[in-house]
């Protein structure tokens, strides 16, 4: 899997070309992953306008969406899963990944919300919650559904930053085509430089104003132990991949099957 050099999407990837099983590999320019398309500009930005996109799916929450809403492409659907909403609702309020400014603002405030290990136990209880939470279910029940499809033509999934709602969604489709652990972690952890360029001045006002740049990192990076905590409650619940697609997203043996045949090539 590459990076895509878009302009105006951050963090834009496909899944194309990520090894496989028995040699084979993602078929190229069907399902890919990013950021937030508020900046979308495909008249400025020839590399996204090239990929035809049918199909976006935004895994924001609804306070997410109003504050940078996406620019669709002309012809193309968007769908909403809300990922976090029972996460959301269960907390009353919003969870560290979807407020990295407001946490960021203030290094005393941080110091004290985030210290000591806070933050990565905050992104370890929202990966388990990608899990197990109806709302996260139905998001990447839906995501696996219209991947499947060959209607749905290329298809983009995105959060804000397009890495822990959107890593996690990759990562489901990928051990599902049969990509192996090590695959699966290469490709979740390899979105950090994109996400550290688009947060840098965040990180730098941040650990200017006295903040402690392991705690910055912590909420703007990607981290092994945040993916093995999700892989952690699949095991936990479900104790395998496959189970966790059929019983606990609802998704059929024949999708999957459809997911494979039109995504392995």
């Amino acid at each position: 899997m590459t990076a895509t050099p878009s302009t105006t999407v951050a963090n834009l990837r496909d899944l194309g070309g990520t090894p496989l099983s028995g040699g084979r590999t993602v078929r190229p320019g069907l399902v890919l992953r990013s950021g937030q398309l508020d900046r979308l500009d495909l008249d400025a930005d020839p590399v996204v306008a090239a990929l035809g996109l049918r199909t976006v799916i935004d895994f924001r929450t609804d306070a997410e969406r109003a504050d940078h809403p996406d620019r669709i492409p002309a012809g193309a659907r968007l769908l909403v899963g809300d990922v976090l909403a029972d996460k959301l609702r269960a907390a009353g309020k919003k969870p560290a990944a979807a407020q990295l400014k407001d946490l960021l603002s203030d290094p005393v405030v941080a110091e004290e919300h985030l210290g000591g290990g806070k933050a990565q136990a905050l992104f370890a209880d929202t990966y388990r919650s990608f899990v197990h939470s109806g709302s996260a279910q139905a998001a990447y029940r839906m995501l696996l559904t219209e991947a499947a499809d060959p209607q749905a033509g290329p298809l983009l999934f995105h959060c804000t930053a397009g890495k822990d709602r959107t890593g996690w969604g990759a990562t489901v489709i990928l051990a599902l085509l049969g990509a192996d652990d090590d695959t699966l972690m290469a490709e979740y952890l390899s979105v950090n430089p994109a996400v550290k360029q688009a947060f840098a001045p965040m990180i730098e006002g941040f650990t200017a104003a006295g903040g402690n740049p392991d705690i910055a990192l912590a909420l703007i990076g990607v981290f092994p132990s945040y993916l093995e905590a999700a892989l952690d409650e699949v095991e936990t619940r479900y104790g395998s991949m496959e189970k966790y697609v059929r019983e606990g997203l609802g998704v059929p043996d024949e999708t999957v099957e459809a997911l494979r045949a039109r995504l392995v090539g």
